[in-house]
């Protein structure tokens, strides 16, 4: 098959010629229409992580299952489906108590195992679902990793109708997947970012107000959500109203930052940490999309020859939403 190659990390991306393996038992091969760009992406090149190499990146993507393996029951060849990034064993203590994030072998998909920027991907069974009817292949694509990362992020910070959510950094795929989901949730939901267009299209997405990152946030927030990291840090940490939650996936600007013990005490915060999300979690995501929560996608690229061109923008920051490759 055609794929996106990292033969060395540090390196580059080359676009080749690869044999995909087999379905194994219990798992499934995918023809990919679709996949989608995460920082991820960008971040392997640079050894941060370093995968095994050679290593086919790619974490999103939607397609038709091409074969299955033995063992394999209720996906069939010309399934339409959409890949959960997140894969684990699925059979320990952790993950039976349904926190699969926290498996010892957990894994996602473009990262520890070949990925989505190919003409195939291989998954375990588990880790598909069915393409929901009211979204489009890219939209299908585009949900996957941020949607689950924001949806876990915001249940683990409680987040209930009425309350207010702050996004940090709205133009990232996480950060826009977490205003839709808070709006669904029955949040009112502000927003920041540097770019007076983002700020604009965030408003036109629902969100209630719109603050530039370099500033001050103007908000008693019950709950901030947080992936952008020592670029605002300080900034959201005085946004929380008393006993409020931040809850942050990330750090694309910094991960080094500093906590005040005593406010962090006096105003009974909490702060919480997440990723990605589990296979139940998955499901249920998926069913809030597929009632209507839109999915918000930057552009779609024709070709899978052209990821470079798509990575140059998502490394320039100017998206809002998700980036996704048509193949």
């Amino acid at each position: 098959m055609r794929a996106w190659v990292l033969d060395e990390s540090p390196g580059r991306y080359r676009f080749g010629t690869v044999e995909p393996p087999p379905p194994a038992n219990g798992e499934v091969s995918v023809r990919l229409v679709a996949s989608a760009l995460n920082h991820m992406d960008l971040w392997l090149t640079r050894g941060l992580p370093k995968p095994v190499t050679p290593h086919v990146p790619g974490a999103d993507g939607a397609g038709v299952v091409t074969a299955v393996g033995e063992g394999v029951e209720g996906v069939a060849v010309g399934d339409e489906v959409v890949v959960n990034p997140a894969v684990s064993c699925r059979r320990c203590a952790t993950c039976l108590a349904g926190e699969s994030p926290l498996c010892p072998s957990f894994g996602i998909l473009g990262e520890h195992r070949w990925g989505t920027h190919a003409e195939e991907v291989l998954v375990p069974a588990a880790n598909v679902v069915p393409r929901p009817a009211a979204l489009d292949w890219p939209e299908a694509a585009a949900y996957g990793l941020c949607f689950l990362t924001a949806w876990r992020m915001l249940r683990r910070a409680r987040l209930r109708a009425g309350e207010v959510l702050l996004v940090v950094g709205v133009g990232g795929g996480v950060s826009s997947a977490g205003l839709v989901l808070g709006r669904a949730m029955g949040a009112q939901v502000f927003v920041t970012s540097r770019d007076e267009a983002k700020r604009q299209r965030a408003l036109a997405l629902g969100a209630a107000g719109a603050f530039d990152s370099g500033g001050e946030f103007a908000v008693a927030a019950d709950v901030v959500f947080e992936n952008v990291g020592a670029a605002t840090w300080a900034s959201s940490l005085r946004a929380l109203a008393p006993g409020g939650r931040l809850v942050t996936c990330g750090g694309t600007a910094g991960s080094k930052v500093e906590i005040s013990l005593p406010r962090l005490f006096f105003k009974q915060h909490e702060i919480l940490g997440s990723t990605m999300g589990s296979y139940a979690e998955f499901e249920q995501v998926t069913k809030v999309v597929a009632g209507g929560v839109p999915v918000v996608v930057d552009e779609v690229v024709d070709g899978l020859h052209r990821l470079p061109e798509a990575l140059v923008r998502l490394e320039s920051g100017q998206q809002l939403g998700k980036i996704v490759l048509r193949h």
